[in-house]
């Protein structure tokens, strides 16, 4: 990069030299487990969308009602703002969030520098039969027909990738990798 104006330099200019990731997709498409092996594979920094709610919002979700727009609007910048955060300490990221609309995801990427998604899609049964078997998670089925309705799929302009929930885990991490070209994990040496 020449000539910063701003004067805002990050050491070697790391600040463009971070890789962030979406694993996106409908409560149950297997997001977290993606997003945790993207991490395994490429030593990016993990993040939990979910973890980022208002206790608001998980009570609501926990009670079945869907979340609005407006309840949404900031637990996504705080999720901007903390790939930002990473991004300015040279810090690459994934997070596993469900950046169901076009809108969410416009907000995700006003923060880090560059952004890519990783869209994971599929029939809708086979994620239905996911829920019926999870157990621990305060967002309940019964929301899957609305979040399944409010899913916008990536569009062209949109860096990333969609790949098929039905595939197992490991396989979607390793399309994930190398559809993205992220840098594996290098092995510790003694």
């Amino acid at each position: 990069m020449t000539g910063d104006p701003t004067g805002d330099r990050t050491p070697l200019d790391l600040r463009s030299a971070t890789r962030h990731v979406v694993v996106m997709g409908v409560s149950g498409s297997g997001k977290t487990t993606v997003a945790h092996g993207i991490a395994a594979a490429t030593n990016l920094l993990f993040a939990e969308a979910d973890d980022f709610h208002s206790r608001a919002n998980v009570e609501k979700m926990r009670a079945g009602i869907p979340l609005t727009d407006e309840d949404r609007w900031p637990w996504l910048q705080d999720l901007a703002a903390w790939m930002a955060e990473r991004a300015a300490e040279g810090r690459s990221t994934v997070i596993a969030c469900s950046a169901l609309r076009r809108v969410y995801r416009d907000v995700l990427a006003s923060g880090p520098p560059t952004i890519d998604f990783v869209h994971l899609d599929g029939h809708v049964d086979v994620i239905r039969d996911r829920l019926a078997s999870r157990s621990g998670h305060y967002m309940p089925a019964s929301l899957l027909d609305s979040q399944v309705a409010t899913l916008e799929p990536l569009q062209p302009d949109e860096s990333g990738i969609e790949l098929d929930v039905a595939l197992p885990p490991e396989e979607l991490v390793a399309q994930a990798v190398r559809g993205l070209n992220l840098p594996e994990a290098q092995p510790a040496t003694r």
